[in-house]
């Protein structure tokens, strides 16, 4: 069982960011990290909200995490409707039986009003929200590409510092957007339904790429054999020396074929172990990733839109000398 204590010390700012305030900024930190790699998931909630949110001392938090955590992360993506909450309560219950401790980040759509995540009560996991082996917390998109939230990745890697023995991450359904779960995950699940059996041609130069195992969810379900038949040929035409992705036929909601599931996960991260230029080429996308958001970081997306607004009044506009321009302009601004 998971070790639970008082939440963390909360700090109450007056408005100004002077000496005093930093040293209880950066020792609330200390302690939040201390509560987070002893799994409290008070803690945890909130050193998520910490980092998402940008508040005083994320940056510190994440230069304080360590990178020999053991949990690993399992994305589980796939367009809308292919059962992917489904697959992931099926997962847990199974691994539960194992007395597994897992944490479910699921992300969203966001509401255009309040940017908060649509989906956030995560109904198909409730009977799991009292459970002192898992952590559920939902994010929210809020705009970003790839089926994933903007900072995915640092609460990822928060997320790793506490005792877990995996992180599921479901992404948020979009098709073939979703390919930036394969810069994150240590394992890719690509779940599709039997209806999308005749789509199968046009997801192959996107999402089906990213692929560690096929599911064909809903598997009791007409046309099924086909789907798993079709990608059964795709997997063999793709096989690489070291065999063929693997194709599961599932049905989530009687857990059905989840046992083989969890097997295929455990067979692909033990083969993982073995392949450290995989370790290499998810650090090297993370740390990409992380370097595109600190560089985007001082670009104001209000006054882009002004500016751009009238800019476009003008008769010699150009889209790239604007862009040009724009970003030379916010360069120098932040030096």
């Amino acid at each position: 069982m998971l070790i639970r204590s008082e939440p963390p010390r909360r700090i109450i700012f007056t408005g100004f960011y002077n000496g005093q305030t930093v040293f209880l900024v950066q020792r609330d930190i200390k302690l939040l990290h201390q509560q987070v790699k002893a799994g409290e998931f008070l803690a945890i909630a909130r050193g998520i909200t910490i980092v998402e949110n940008e508040l005083p001392g994320y940056a510190t938090l994440l230069q304080n995490l360590h990178e020999g955590h053991h949990a690993r992360v399992i994305g589980i993506t796939g367009p809308p409707g292919a059962g992917k909450s489904t697959l992931v309560s099926a997962l847990l219950h199974y691994w539960l039986k194992e007395n597994k401790k897992i944490a479910v980040i699921a992300v969203d759509p966001s509401s255009p009003f309040n940017y908060g995540a649509l989906l956030g009560d995560r109904i198909r996991m409730s009977e799991y929200y009292t459970n002192p082996n898992i952590f559920i917390r939902s994010l929210a998109t809020r705009g970003a590409l790839g089926g994933l939230s903007a900072k995915i990745i640092e609460i990822t890697d928060l997320v790793k510092e506490a005792p877990f023995d995996y992180i599921l991450v479901e992404t948020v359904g979009v098709g073939q957007s979703e390919v930036e779960i394969a810069g994150l995950a240590d394992c890719t699940i690509v779940a599709l339904v039997p209806e999308a059996g005749d789509e199968v041609q046009t997801l192959k130069a996107g999402i089906m790429e990213i692929a560690n195992i096929f599911i064909v969810n809903k598997a009791d379900r007409a046309d099924a054999e086909g789907l798993y038949r079709n990608l059964r040929i795709l997997a063999h035409e793709k096989a690489t020396e070291d065999g063929e992705t693997p194709v599961i036929k599932t049905v989530a909601t009687a857990n059905t074929g989840i046992e083989e599931l969890a097997n295929a996960i455990t067979s692909f991260l033990s083969h993982q172990n073995e392949l450290p230029e995989k370790r290499l080429h998810l650090m090297t996308e993370k740390c990409w990733q992380l370097i595109i958001s600190q560089r985007m970081s001082n670009i104001d997306h209000n006054r882009l839109k002004e500016e751009l607004t009238a800019a476009m009044q003008q008769d010699n506009f150009n889209l790239y000398a604007f862009t040009k321009d724009f970003l030379q302009r916010s360069d120098r601004e932040q030096k």
